[in-house]
């Protein structure tokens, strides 16, 4: 019975905690002059990538590495495939060429590096494994994606004049407050779902790579549809870019830190799939109207996740 109370006030706290952290950064980004595009990539795309953080710290010093690898993978996946999906179907998602040609590329560059360190073979075990040196030169990445961020900021002009503001503090406490919720949220719906899958007998890689995946991203599902019901977009795009980059980069080269982290010898296909949906991402860009996410594109988004959880459960 807990576990069921955990799962619905978790949902609860995620809704609202969306809301405070979506108000409180779009006031933030007003008083400081600058897009709410600087502040999705920045604090909101930090902010909800933290259960993925959580995860992964908890489950390398536990030494249970599909989960590790598992639930970046996965929510890399969900948050292009199932978040954007689910958004843009709400609404059709208009992007800055910013994110188009520097933000989406970069996401994209960390998915090519994780795939190739896959394609390695560092070790004489059958599977690869993330060293500890490549996790330095992932956080080296990361550095380089602050310091363009940074740049940007210094760059952009604000794009949120009809954005209500709030005072220093009240802002404060909205975004502290809305990413507090969003962890403890994220955290008792991952705990609630990871319960009732395996009382149905799940692997423990399936449950990392979809309902552990999709739990550690509800911040971002939420906080993007919150962002796209506001007509925030560009908080919207910007927080799921910035958080696939926020995955592997900074989170993985974290964990890696810890501990060297041993891919399960089947990731090979969900990297490719990774890989795949980030560029397909770019391409949408593209199609029709450009510059925007159009509600079929949203579709075809979700249909591709559909998918991706019938292999997940094929594969076993």
């Amino acid at each position: 019975m807990i576990e069921y109370i955990l799962l619905f006030v978790g949902l609860a706290l995620l809704m609202k905690g969306a809301d405070f952290l979506v108000d409180g950064s779009s006031s933030l980004a007003k008083k400081l002059g600058v897009s709410t595009l600087v502040i999705g990539l920045t604090v909101v795309a930090f902010g909800t990538s933290m259960p993925e953080l959580v995860v992964n710290i908890a489950a390398t010093l536990q030494g249970a590495n599909d989960v590790s690898m598992g639930n970046i993978i996965g929510s890399n996946i969900a948050n292009i495939l199932l978040i954007l999906g689910v958004s843009t179907i709400i609404v059709n998602l208009k992007v800055q060429q910013s994110t188009i040609w520097r933000e989406i590329p970069l996401a994209l560059l960390a998915a090519l590096a994780l795939l190739v360190s896959y394609g390695k073979k560092y070790t004489d075990s059958a599977a690869p494994v993330l060293l500890r040196s490549e996790g330095i030169l992932f956080l080296l990445f990361f550095v380089i994606f602050l310091i363009y961020v940074l740049t940007l900021a210094k760059n952009s002009k604000a794009d949120n004049d009809d954005i209500k503001t709030f005072s220093n503090a009240r802002t404060a406490v909205m975004i502290i407050g809305g990413l507090a919720a969003l962890f403890i949220g994220g955290r008792w719906t991952v705990e609630g779902a990871i319960y009732l899958a395996r009382q149905i007998g799940l692997s423990d890689y399936f449950i990392s790579a979809t309902i552990v995946a999709v739990g550690t991203s509800l911040p971002e599902l939420v906080t993007s549809v919150v962002a796209a019901l506001k007509k925030n977009y560009d908080l919207s795009v910007g927080n799921i870019v910035g958080s696939n980059i926020f995955n592997i980069f900074f989170i993985l080269g974290i964990t890696s830190l810890i501990s060297p982290v041993q891919f399960i010898s089947s990731a090979g296909v969900d990297l490719l799939f990774m890989v795949f949906v980030t560029l397909l991402l770019f391409l949408f860009m593209f199609i029709g109207r450009k510059h925007e996410l159009k509600r079929w594109q949203g579709v075809v988004f979700l249909l591709l996740y559909v998918g991706y959880v019938g292999m997940l459960i094929l594969r076993g």
